[in-house]
């Protein structure tokens, strides 16, 4: 046995107990997707390193060098990655009173990438498609490129969630194939976060297209956009591979479906939108992440207004 602080514990305090620990109490307090996927990244990550070192262990251990092995991964990934860790080593702290110096973890610094947009003949190119296809699966490009929402959300939209009386499409859900244990299921449920959870206006562009499937078909309001059906939708990476083939199709450069809500976001920034309200439509948790994602003045825009001082 050891003493930390005045408590005593044994050496049989493993890592993957704390896990389990921590695991139920997060169990209510996040969504079903958000726990898969804490669960995923735990068993993915953190376990082949970390699963068996004892909490004697875990007090000086160098989760710096840990965190360096995996600089293979996307920035998103090593930040949710990092996370998770922390908050497993902050509930670790409070339960049995340690100090495992979760100051001393820092994120990796990474190159901001540049966004990536369709050029303005690459959309036309896009656009023009869609609009002769006229089928369901190409009006949902449409819809993402005039309303920027997300994969996830447009594969859950149905009929009943667009209002062509009040041009007004309501964003309540988002589907999703998590994974559960050795397997993964599709879960529908609320967006990411309460800001996702929004109403977005819908231009006279995407009133008309709406409006003239809408008329010849008259879908079940309960029925999913894409399919029009009730008991069948599309998930996310099926109508990411949709989206490649008609990319390739148009010999436009292989692009990830995110692609279309950057390009509304960046239109409505070169229109002056004003960020509250792109941040509102985007269902960004605050104005900051439209700021730093979006917003990027020019060389010329700033000596512009540097000439008026």
């Amino acid at each position: 046995m050891f003493k930390i602080k005045h408590l005593f514990f044994t050496k049989d305090i493993y890592f993957y107990t704390i896990i389990d620990s921590w695991l139920i109490y997060k169990y209510n307090s996040v969504k079903e997707s958000t726990y898969l996927k804490y669960k995923y990244m735990i068993k993915k990550y953190l376990y082949p390193e970390l699963k068996y070192k004892t909490l004697k262990e875990l007090i000086n251990y160098d989760y710096n060098n840990f965190i360096s092995k995996f600089y293979y991964l996307n920035n998103n990934t090593i930040k949710t990655l990092i996370t998770i860790l922390k908050s497993i080593l902050k509930y670790t702290e409070r339960k049995h009173n340690v100090d495992l110096k979760l100051d001393l973890i820092q994120y990796p610094k990474t190159l901001k990438k540049e966004l990536e947009i369709f050029s303005d003949k690459e959309k036309q190119k896009l656009i023009s498609y869609c609009y002769n296809d006229n089928s369901l699966k190409s009006i949902g490009i449409l819809i993402c490129l005039y309303t920027g929402i997300r994969l996830g959300e447009l594969c859950a939209l149905k009929w009943k969630d667009i209002n062509l009386k009040t041009d007004i499409i309501s964003i309540n859900e988002t589907l999703q194939r998590a994974y559960d244990n050795d397997s993964t299921k599709i879960i529908i449920g609320p967006p990411k976060s309460t800001s996702s959870i929004r109403k977005i206006p819908i231009n006279k562009k995407l009133h008309n297209i709406l409006y003239s499937v809408y008329k010849l078909n008259k879908y079940d309001s309960n029925a999913y956009f894409l399919t029009g059906t009730i008991d069948k939708f599309i998930e996310p990476r099926n109508y990411q591979y949709t989206f490649k083939k008609i990319q390739k199709n148009l010999n436009i450069p292989n692009h990830n479906f995110h692609i279309l809500r950057h390009t509304f976001a960046t239109d409505c920034i070169k229109i002056n939108m004003d960020v509250k309200s792109l941040s509102r439509i985007l269902g960004h948790a605050n104005v900051n992440i439209t700021l730093n994602k979006y917003v990027h003045p020019s060389f010329d825009s700033t000596k512009k207004y540097l000439e008026k001082i």
